[in-house]
């Protein structure tokens, strides 16, 4: 079985906020252009998991690493 990570391990170990990881994966899946990977991976009404090393995992570290504190 392929090992997946969940948004859930993948906030923990970014240390940030899940509701705001959220608007940030649903903000970039919904730009295709930019993330195709994400964009052909997302489903709607499903949890938001990727197979670990994937080219969608990556794009979903890449837009939820530099984020900003308040």
């Amino acid at each position: 079985m392929p090992d997946i990570i969940t948004l859930k391990a993948l906030c923990e170990e970014l240390k940030i906020d899940p509701r705001e990881a959220r608007e940030r994966l649903r903000a970039a899946a919904s730009d295709a252009k930019a993330n195709p990977e994400m964009a052909k991976a997302r489903k709607p009404r499903t949890p938001w998991q990727w197979l670990k090393g994937s080219a969608a995992e990556k794009e979903a570290r890449r837009n939820l690493h530099p984020v900003s504190s308040k």
